[in-house]
């Protein structure tokens, strides 16, 4: 789709104003040509900007428990089908956490982010994060986020009460592209224990991760999915297609143009939000990866769950070469 003509201009308006790009827009916005995409990309930061002036959040994250996971996911390399070559571990010792915890307080970064390959967390890891959690609020004020899997209300209620700041739970994609994806959980379980979370008192983050072999009406229908749900943070995920797992021949062309599309859109119809380019967007975005930063405010350094990523340092170069704000500490 050609759209020489499109006023990119006019998407941004319509976003500050609290309504929502049609779909025939949304489209464009994913169709923009390349050669317009600079004023795409202004566009999107004129609603970024109002929202969050020029300041980019920082945020590690720990992959706290490691393989061993029952569900068929098939983009992760942690799953049943997946013949990844990862390290498998159960839950990190408490003082392992703790201290990368505490790194991430010494960085002046924005949270602090635990995730748990697997259905959900058994009663002991629940206890045991518990623990962590309340450990690190009673010297930190960091905010604090895990990925658990799918959560009853007790378990949620419990990681509230320790400290616990926010749940990450994906949709990863739309409802109908959901089964190509998985099939040992629903859509709707996801929907479910974002549901549980957010009546336990925990804030939400929930993304998607695109290059999975969707089309552009699933990545339309995720993001207006995830407005719906009024997820206070928003990870966009480039697929990594690892060797050995179902995806590993996905490539889909996601060109660092195509990514910024999408990134773009995302702004547009999450305005207010938490926009993370998070994993994969050193592997698809490559050297534009600074232009991310006009439509989305938050980012990953030092990592992800297994595939690496860039460095606290390089990500402040990158960020402070922009002349946005990192509030991260580092000697560079």
């Amino acid at each position: 789709m050609n759209t020489p003509n499109t006023d990119f201009g006019e998407f941004s308006g319509i976003s500050l104003s609290g309504k929502i790009l049609s779909r025939e827009q949304c489209r464009q916005v994913l169709n923009c040509p390349d050669t317009k995409i600079l004023a795409l990309l202004d566009s999107a930061y004129t609603v970024r900007f109002h929202y969050f002036k020029n300041i980019v959040n920082v945020q590690l994250l720990t992959n706290a428990k490691s393989g061993l996971c029952k569900e068929d996911c098939h983009y992760c390399s942690q799953s049943r089908v997946s013949k990844a070559d990862i390290k498998k571990y159960p839950l990190m010792a408490k003082d392992k956490l703790v201290d990368e915890a505490f790194k991430a307080t010494k960085l002046n970064a924005k949270r602090y982010c635990m995730a748990l390959s697997g259905t959900g967390p058994s009663d002991s890891e629940i206890d045991a994060l518990c623990d962590i959690i309340s450990t690190v609020k009673k010297q930190s004020d960091i905010s604090l986020c895990c990925s658990t899997g799918f959560l009853n209300m007790e378990k949620a209620k419990k990681l509230k009460e320790a400290g616990l700041d926010r749940v990450n739970h994906n949709l990863n994609t739309s409802k109908r592209f959901h089964p190509q994806m998985c099939t040992t959980h629903s859509y709707q379980d996801r929907l479910d224990t974002i549901a549980i979370c957010r009546k336990a008192g925990l804030e939400v983050c929930s993304g998607g991760i695109v290059g999975q072999g969707e089309t552009d009406e699933d990545i339309i229908d995720l993001l207006l999915a995830l407005r719906e749900i009024n997820a206070e943070s928003i990870p966009i995920n480039f697929l990594v297609p690892i060797k050995g797992t179902p995806f590993e021949d996905h490539t889909q062309n996601l060109t660092p143009q195509r990514c910024l599309k999408i990134l773009s859109l995302a702004r547009f119809l999450n305005p207010d939000k938490e926009i993370r380019a998070a994993g994969g967007r050193e592997y698809h975005l490559r050297t534009l990866q600074p232009l991310a930063l006009y439509a989305a405010n938050s980012i990953f350094v030092a990592g992800y769950l297994t595939t690496s990523g860039q460095t606290a340092q390089e990500a402040k170069v990158m960020i402070d070469d922009l002349g946005f704000d990192s509030e991260i500490e580092v000697s560079v």
